[in-house]
């Protein structure tokens, strides 16, 4: 029998934030027919061994090897059945009325395709990518030289639903009947991207991506390895991905430039992390960020 709603989460080694972020689903679940799908990527941390125990309702899909984040999110979609399904980063914590608000919003407004919350840094303040605008070439090229409010969409308030045009993968609540129309997440993305490539593809289709103002903590970044080369090497890859599929009809005068600015701000992140690294080399006692 079909759940109302399944709550997916893909871990690779964060124990730790997975246990506190099962926990709270745990709690907002209470009253509500759903499950909660954990797919590791092969985690070296003990993941599955660990948690298993302490959360014998989950179902754990305990992978051989990393085969990345949109294509664990489509392996648990596929062993799902539910009317809505709920990608969740396993670093973050969700509040007990979240969900119910989500799901009573979603069965009013059959419209939506999906919708996001706002994301509370560990600060408390919300997190400007709660709301984003697709990256067109414009609005790209605007975010690239430190414009943001388009990409941010910060004419929209905080308090009240908005219709936006991506939903973070942080914490993206999917209707079925969307996903069946439009496709799952496009495994060309091994990680990052794929939330702004499907929520794309949901606007193209006719649905509404709606930012809700229920809450969930986001330590941001925390589930990632981000002063990385190959963090850098993924994120931007995904960027050229996207360009490439949804602009690459844009003639040569205008997709040079995006692709030189995506190239060259790669370059700086690189620069950046071998700096901090030299640095903490020279200075142990300096923590590399």
């Amino acid at each position: 029998m079909a759940k109302k709603i399944s709550i997916i989460i893909v871990s690779y080694n964060v124990c730790q934030l997975l246990d506190e972020c099962i926990a709270s689903v745990e709690k907002a679940l209470v009253g509500i027919d759903g499950e909660i799908i954990v797919v590791d990527n092969n985690s070296s941390d003990k993941t599955v061994e660990t948690l298993q125990p302490r959360h014998p309702d989950v179902r754990f899909i305990a992978n051989s090897r990393n085969i990345g984040f949109a294509r664990a999110n489509n392996q648990a979609i596929k062993n799902s059945q539910s009317e809505y399904v709920l990608l969740l980063n396993p670093d973050t914590v969700v509040f007990e009325p979240t969900l119910r608000g989500v799901i009573d919003f979603m069965d009013a407004h059959p419209e939506a395709g999906g919708a996001g919350v706002c994301m509370l840094n560990r600060d408390g303040q919300p997190a400007p990518e709660s709301r984003r605008a697709i990256p067109s070439p414009w609005v790209s090229m605007l975010k690239m030289f430190g414009f943001t409010k388009r990409y941010y969409m910060s004419h929209l308030s905080w308090d009240e639903p908005g219709q936006i045009e991506v939903i973070s993968g942080a914490f993206c609540m999917l209707r079925r009947t969307a996903i069946e129309q439009v496709g799952m997440l496009d495994e060309d993305f091994f990680m990052y991207g794929e939330d702004i490539d499907l929520s794309y593809r949901l606007l193209k289709s006719g649905w509404q991506n709606w930012y809700l103002p229920f809450k969930i903590i986001h330590y941001k970044g925390e589930s990632t390895q981000k002063t990385s080369f190959r963090y850098v090497h993924v994120f931007y890859q995904a960027m050229l991905i996207f360009f490439r599929k949804h602009y690459g009809h844009l003639s040569i005068l205008f997709s040079i430039p995006i692709k030189i600015a995506i190239y060259f701000r790669a370059f700086l992140a690189l620069i950046k992390i071998l700096f901090k690294k030299t640095m903490h080399f020279v200075n142990p006692s300096s923590e590399p960020e």
